[in-house]
Order: C-alpha cells, then sequence, then structure tokens
C-alpha cells in the first residue's frame, strides 16, 4: 500500500512538472504569435500604405495630365489672340502711314 502511495505522489509530481513545462512552451508560443501578430500588422499597414500611395500617385497623373491640356489650349488660344493683336497693329501701322 505504501509503494502505491509513494508511486501515486511520483505520479503526481511527474504531472506537476509536466503541467509547468507546457506552460513555460505555452508563454513561449504567446510570445513568439503576438509578435507575428506585430508583424503582420506592420504588413497589412504597409500594404494598405502602398495602395494608398498608389492611389495618389494616379490622381495626381490624372491632375497633372488635365493641367497640361488646359495649359496647352489656353496657349493655343493666346497665340490665336497674339496673332489677331500683330494683325490689328500691322493694319493700324499701315493706316498711320497713308
Amino acid at each position: 500500500m505504501e509503494q502505491k502511495l509513494e508511486k501515486l505522489s511520483e505520479n503526481v509530481n511527474d504531472i506537476k512538472t509536466l503541467i509547468q513545462e507546457l506552460n513555460k512552451t505555452l508563454e513561449n508560443i504567446e510570445g513568439r504569435l503576438s509578435g507575428l501578430v506585430k508583424v503582420d500588422s506592420i504588413e497589412h499597414r504597409v500594404a494598405v500604405n502602398q495602395i494608398d500611395l498608389s492611389d495618389i500617385k494616379d490622381a495626381l497623373e490624372r491632375i497633372e495630365e488635365t493641367q497640361r491640356n488646359e495649359i496647352q489650349h489656353i496657349n493655343r488660344r493666346l497665340d490665336t489672340h497674339l496673332v489677331k493683336l500683330a494683325k490689328a497693329e500691322e493694319e493700324i501701322m499701315l493706316l498711320r502711314t497713308k
């Protein structure tokens, strides 16, 4: 009987040791997982920011293209007006000389 109690006590101690080792392993795993969550969060933010940056870049390129077209249109109109002014000045000079 005494041997059985002693054996049972050893088994209980072994189980306690195993539970402690399991707790340490779980703590280690939890630490690693929290590190992975942080990395995943950083990667997610980087991915989202890259999408945002590419969207912003595309929008800026569209704005620049629109402005470039508008500026070209304005330049053509100014050129037309300058030609008209030059013709008017030429006619004025011709009328003065007559």
